[in-house]
C-alpha cells in the first residue's frame, strides 16, 4: 500500500501545484487507506487556514483534479474537507498485471541500503534449548530474510554462550566421565542431562568444586589441554543446535557464531577505556558505568558492572565490547537484538552508555527486538508437567507427530505422508509464533495452530494447496498466465488491491522488525482470495478473456503467499 500512498500523494501534490501554485505542492497529503473508499487525503484543513479559505473550498479544488488522474475513479469531499478516492479498476488490474511479471512481485529495493547486523537465538553451550529459544530464533530468521530481500547487507551474529566459570564444572564433569562417554551423550541430544549431573557434583562435592574453579582459571589462562577440551564441548554442542536449526528451517551456520569467547580479548580494553573517559568509577569493589536516567526503586542510580569485585566480567561488558566490534569493525549501520523482554533495561543502559562512549554514535540504530514469553493453558511460562523448560527438540517433534496425526486419512505414501506432516507441523509452530506481536505474550495450543481454519499456518498453506489444484484441475501452467487482468467482480477488486501492498508489508515489516505485519498480511491475502475463489468461477468462467484474467490473479495470489511465507521461512507443501 505504501507505493500506492506515495503515487497517490505524487497526484495530490500536483494537484495543490495546479490550482494553488508550487510554494503549496510541499504539504503532506496524508493519505490513509479509509473506509468509505480506497484511501482517504487529509490535506485540505492544513492548508484551509494559510490559503484564507474554507477546507471543504480547498478540498473541493483538489479533487477536482484527482478526477483527472487515470489511476483515480473518483475522488469525493466528505465531512469537513476531507478527500475520499476510489482508484480505477482498470489501474488496479493493469497494475496487477504489472506485478504479476515482476521477479521481486513489487517488493522495493531499499534505496538508502544499510549493513544490519541481527543478533538473535544465542543458545548456551551445554544447556539444551528450550521453548524460550523458539521465538528469538524464528523471529530473528525472518527479520534477516526481509531485510536482505530488500537490499540490506545483513550479518547473523549467534552469540552463544560458551564462556564464562560454568564451563569449569563441564569440562571436570566432562573428563571424570571419559571423553567418549560425554560426547556420546551430547550426541544422543542429553545434553539437559549432561549438565545436570556437572551441577549436582558441584553443589555436593567440594573437591570437584574445587577442582572446577582452578579449571575455570586453566581456560582463562589459555592452558592448550583446557582449550581442546572446551573446543570439542562446543564442536558437539553446536551439532546438536545445527540439527534443530536444520528442522526448523532457520538460515544461521556455523559461519555466523559470534560467540561470548569472542569477545574475552576485548573486556579489558573496554573496561580500561571507559574508566579513563570517566564513564566508569569503582563502586563496592566493582567498576560499573552508571547511565543517566536509570534508578532502582530506592531512588539511586542503577550501575552497568563491568568487572566484579573479584575481577570477573559480565554480560554487560560482552555486551559493550560486541558494541565496539560491531559498529566500529564491521561498520553496522543499525544493530537490531533479538532477545526476550525482560532484558529491555538491560539493553537500554548498554545502549546509553556506549552512546556516553561514543561507540554508538547517533548515525547507527540500535534497537531491543524484545521478545514476549511462550505460555501455557495457565497463562504463565510455558513448562513441562514436572516444572522444567520444555526442550524446544521435543516441542518441534510434537508439533510434527500431531501433523501427522491431521493428515494421516488422505495419504497413503507414508514418504509423502511425513513429507506434508513435516512442512504442516513446522509451519503450524512458526506461524503461530510469528503472526502474534513479538513482544506480546502468546499460549502454545497445538490443536489451534493445526487448524485448517482461522489465523494459522495450515490455513495458509492449504490456501497455497487450493490454488495450485485450480491450475492441475485445469492442465494450466501457472508461469504462462500473465493476463491481462480485468476486474469484472468486488471479489476480484479486493484480491488485486490487496496484492498490490505486498511490498510494502515486507517494507514495513523489516522496517519495525516485527513480522506479525506479514504475517497478517498474508492472512488477510488468503482471506480475501478465499471470498474470490466462493464467489468468482475461474476455470468455468462466462468468457475466455475472463477466464484468463482470474488464473492470472489466482497465480499472482500463489507467488506472493509463496514469497510471503517464504520471508516467514515457513515450508510449504505442494499438497495437503
Amino acid at each position: 500500500m505504501a507505493d500506492l500512498q506515495a503515487a497517490l500523494a505524487a497526484h495530490v501534490s500536483a494537484a495543490l501545484t495546479a490550482e494553488f501554485g508550487a510554494e503549496y505542492a510541499g504539504a503532506d497529503p496524508l493519505i490513509r487507506p479509509s473506509a468509505f473508499a480506497d484511501f482517504q487525503a487529509n490535506v485540505a484543513m492544513a492548508l484551509a487556514k494559510r490559503l484564507g479559505l474554507p477546507p471543504r473550498d480547498v478540498a473541493t479544488r483538489i479533487a477536482s483534479h484527482l478526477d483527472q488522474a487515470p489511476m483515480c475513479e473518483r475522488a469525493e469531499v466528505s465531512g469537513p474537507g476531507f478527500i475520499n478516492i476510489t482508484l480505477s479498476d482498470a489501474w488496479i488490474g493493469e497494475a496487477a498485471a504489472f506485478q504479476l511479471g515482476d521477479p521481486r512481485l513489487g517488493i522495493p529495493v531499499s534505496d538508502r541500503p544499510q549493513r544490519v547486523v541481527v543478533d538473535y537465538s544465542s543458545p548456551n553451550v551445554a544447556k539444551e534449548m528450550h521453548v524460550g529459544h523458539l521465538r528469538t530464533t524464528i523471529v530473528g530468521d525472518s527479520v534477516v530474510r526481509m531485510l536482505e530481500r530488500l537490499g540490506h547487507t545483513v550479518i547473523r551474529a549467534n552469540h552463544i554462550g560458551d564462556w564464562g566459570t560454568n564451563f569449569g564444572m563441564l569440562l571436570e564433569h566432562l573428563i571424570d566421565i571419559g571423553e567418549q562417554a560425554a560426547y556420546a551423550q551430547l550426541a544422543a541430544g542429553e545434553i539437559n542431562d549432561f549438565y545436570q549431573g556437572a551441577k549436582v557434583k558441584f553443589d555436593a562435592d567440594p573437591a570437584f568444586a574445587d577442582r572446577s574453579r582452578r579449571r575455570v582459571v586453566a581456560l582463562q589462562a589459555g592452558d592448550q589441554e583446557t582449550l581442546r577440551l572446551w573446543r570439542t564441548l562446543i564442536d558437539d554442542s553446536k551439532q546438536y543446535y545445527n540439527a534443530i536449526y536444520a528442522k526448523l528451517g532457520v538460515t544461521l551456520t556455523d559461519a555466523d557464531l559470534a560467540p561470548e569467547s569472542f569477545y574475552n580479548p576485548l573486556l579489558e580494553d573496554v573496561c580500561r577505556d571507559l574508566e579513563r573517559a570517566g564513564i566508569a568509577v569503582i563502586s563496592d569493589g566493582a567498576l560499573c558505568a552508571f547511565p543517566p536516567g536509570f534508578t532502582g526503586r530506592d531512588g539511586n542510580p542503577l550501575p552497568l558492572i563491568l568487572r566484579k569485585s573479584d575481577g570477573g566480567y559480565g554480560y554487560g561488558t560482552t555486551d559493550m565490547a560486541a558494541i565496539r566490534y560491531r559498529v566500529g569493525d564491521l561498520g553496522a549501520d543499525r544493530i537490531i537484538y533479538v532477545v526476550g523482554s525482560e532484558q529491555a533495561q538491560h539493553f537500554a543502559m548498554v545502549f546509553a552508555v556506549a552512546r556516553q562512549a561514543g561507540w554508538l554514535p547517533d548515525s547507527v540504530i540500535a534497537e531491543h527486538a524484545a521478545i514476549g514469553m511462550v505460555t501455557g493453558t495457565d497463562r504463565k511460562r510455558f513448562r513441562s508437567r514436572s516444572g522444567e523448560s520444555v526442550k524446544l527438540i521435543g516441542l518441534i517433534d510434537e508439533a510434527v507427530s500431531r501433523a501427522e496425526k491431521v493428515i494421516e486419512d488422505r495419504y497413503d505414501d507414508p514418504e509423502l505422508r511425513a513429507q506434508i506432516a513435516h512442512a504442516v507441523g513446522i509451519g503450524a509452530l512458526k506461524y503461530a509464533d510469528l503472526s502474534v506481536a513479538r513482544e506480546s505474550s502468546y499460549m502454545l495450543d497445538f490443536d489451534r495452530m493445526l487448524s485448517l481454519t482461522g489465523n494459522s499456518g495450515p490455513y495458509l498453506q492449504y490456501a497455497t494447496a487450493r490454488i495450485r489444484s485450480i491450475f492441475r484441475k485445469g492442465s494450466v501452467d501457472p508461469a504462462g498466465e500473465t493476463g491481462p487482468i480485468m476486474l469484472t467482480a468486488p471479489a476480484e477488486r479486493a484480491l488485486a488491491l490487496r496484492l498490490l501492498g505486498f511490498g510494502a508489508a515486507v517494507a514495513e515489516s523489516a522496517q519495525t522488525a516485527e513480522p506479525h505485519r506479514l504475517a497478517a498480511f498474508l492472512f488477510d491475502l488468503a482471506s480475501d482470495f478465499t471470498t474470490f475463489f466462493e464467489q468468482c468461477p475461474v476455470l468455468k468462467a462466462e468468457s475466455p478473456q475472463i477466464r484468463s484474467s482470474r488464473l492470472a490473479l489466482a497465480a499472482l495470489t500463489l507467488d506472493v503467499v509463496l514469497a510471503g511465507l517464504d520471508l516467514l521461512g515457513i515450508p510449504v507443501p505442494d499438497r495437503m
